[in-house]
């Protein structure tokens, strides 16, 4: 903690002491307006150059974190203070003045409160809807309040420390360039979602193997159709890519039904010479139960009525002909053995071109997942077993080799978590250095 921030945090503390000042020494109230002037002062103004903290928007979460830490701890001083005033001195109060310098030292710290609620509210991105939205609410509930607002703290310190560590590693690694993969890397994304420009399918991933000097793209293609139509659409990404680029050929790396997508494309419409690696994230190779069961207890009408109200919405949002019954089917354990079955000469006989790879993991307990894949998780593991929310562990696995992933502790990760959808920092895990070290190890393997 640097000089400002000591001055800072004694100030804070100057409410309290100077109560205890004005009624055993007689000294003005003045003093305590003054002190309280320059606090305001302080608290209003962002401070600067913390402790090494490289980014604007972590220092002034760390102002944020500091000033409520201060909150506690003057807040604390005052009442024990106050307390022992009124059990020791009470005879000799003299109420008027006891309630004025009350007024005023509420003022403060609410000064001091709100200078630091406002600024983790506005800058801090792991405090996320949920935590903002309960601090809200249990902030007019005694004791409740403080126990939360002491959780908002460690998210918020959490947050400066992990985004600052992540900093400094890419600028130490930087001339490395350990993402520089010979080949561009081809982001392909699971059904339901499209490339959108503002909300990246891949959270914060792309970015950060940009950084370690990855050339990334996207595949551009429609949310939900049949794996046959999104592996056309793919395989003409593929050529453009190309084109724009001059590389002979792609790394793909797939996240859920983009990697049967992808499969297709390299099997059945030639693009094994223009592809270097496939990566499968968390793909359901074997299908689904879990979409055969909902599929036959959901009745021909309510499918075609979600269908078409699915369809509506995404011609809406760049969807040339979305086709989400399509893309559901293909996604049954039925058709993803047929489909298996059709691709198994092909890929076989490419195998020693391509390199294959694939990731799985599982969610270990409901709450670990956001909704609906916490919803889900517990009906998927009576038809799937171990899963991610969605898909079965055995489904998972493809290619020459497969890693599985289990977070430490009971939280797991999720079918969201491996594309960093909620960009969520949680322990155990950190999906932007694993992918980082996956593309790392593509370029070491001459990718």
């Amino acid at each position: 903690m640097n000089i400002l921030s000591k001055l800072m945090n004694t100030l804070l503390i100057l409410p309290a002491v100077n109560v205890y000042l004005l009624y055993k020494t007689g000294l003005p109230f003045q003093l305590v307006l003054f002190s309280i002037i320059i606090l305001f002062m302080i608290a209003a103004v962002p401070v600067r150059g913390r402790c090494g903290i490289k980014s604007t928007r972590l220092r002034q979460c760390q102002a944020g974190v500091e000033l409520l830490w201060a909150f506690l701890l003057s807040v604390s001083i005052t009442a024990a203070v106050r307390l022992y005033l009124l059990l020791a001195h009470m005879h000799m109060l003299d109420w008027k003045e006891w309630i004025l310098d009350l007024l005023v030292v509420i003022l403060a710290e609410n000064i001091v409160f709100w200078s630091g609620m406002v600024r983790v509210y506005i800058v801090s991105v792991q405090l996320a809807v949920r935590w903002r939205v309960i601090a809200a609410v249990c902030g007019w509930i005694p004791v409740v309040h403080l126990v939360v607002l002491g959780k908002v703290i460690r998210i918020v310190s959490d947050e400066v420390k992990t985004e600052n560590d992540r900093i400094l590693l890419n600028e130490q690694r930087a001339m490395e360039r350990i993402c520089s993969t010979k080949y561009p890397i081809l982001l392909l994304h699971g059904v339901f979602f499209r490339d959108f420009r503002y909300f990246n399918y891949w959270g914060r991933i792309p970015a950060e193997l940009e950084k370690n000097g990855a050339q990334i793209f996207y595949g551009n293609h429609q949310s939900a159709v049949s794996v046959k139509e999104s592996a056309e659409e793919i395989a003409c990404r593929i050529h453009e890519i190309r084109k724009q680029t001059g590389c002979e050929k792609v790394n793909i790396i797939a996240h859920s039904k983009g990697g049967l997508d992808a499969r297709y494309a390299i099997a059945k419409l030639g693009m094994a010479p223009f592809v270097a690696s496939l990566t499968t994230v968390n793909t359901p190779h074997r299908g689904c139960e879990f979409a055969d069961y909902l599929l036959e207890k959901i009745g021909p009408a309510q499918q075609n009525m979600v269908a078409k109200a699915y369809n509506s919405t995404l011609c809406r949002l760049g969807d040339t002909c979305p086709d989400f019954l399509g893309a559901v089917e293909d996604l049954k354990a039925d058709a993803c053995k047929k489909r298996n079955a059709e691709l198994f000469e092909a890929e076989k006989k490419i195998a020693p071109d391509v390199y294959v790879q694939s990731i799985g993991s599982c969610l270990k307990k409901p709450s670990g997942g956001r909704f609906p894949l916490n919803l889900s998780n517990r009906f998927v593991r009576y038809f799937d077993g171990e899963n991610d929310g969605l898909v079965g562990r055995n489904s998972f696995e493809w290619g020459h080799s497969f890693i599985w992933l289990e977070a430490s502790g009971m939280r797991g990760l999720s079918h969201g978590d491996m594309i960093d959808l909620n960009r969520e920092n949680f322990k155990g895990f950190d999906v932007r250095e694993f992918y980082v070290q996956l593309v790392s190890d593509l370029k070491k393997r001459g990718f």
